[in-house]
């Protein structure tokens, strides 16, 4: 079940102590907001985009070889130029 905040009078909530420490939220730590229809996001904010991209969608790559694949990249930009 959900937990219920309150909002202040300064429009402030305050994260319960169980959300935060599941997060490992910390003071000073920023948060993205952004809304979906009714529904109010409020996430983490990276403290490094590269750091929190890194791996995404790794599933994608399983078969490929990283050298090979920008060899053949490459190769074909030499193509283009040429043609």
């Amino acid at each position: 079940m959900a937990e219920s905040v309150r909002v202040s009078g300064k429009y402030q909530v305050v994260i319960p102590k169980s959300i935060r420490e599941k997060i490992g939220l910390e003071k000073g730590d920023e948060l993205a907001v952004s809304l979906q229809e009714k529904i109010i996001i409020m996430r983490v904010k990276p403290k490094s985009f590269s750091d929190y991209t890194f791996g995404l969608h790794k599933e994608l790559w399983k078969e490929t070889e990283a050298t090979e694949y920008v060899e053949r990249e490459r190769s074909s930009w030499k193509t283009h130029q040429q043609g």
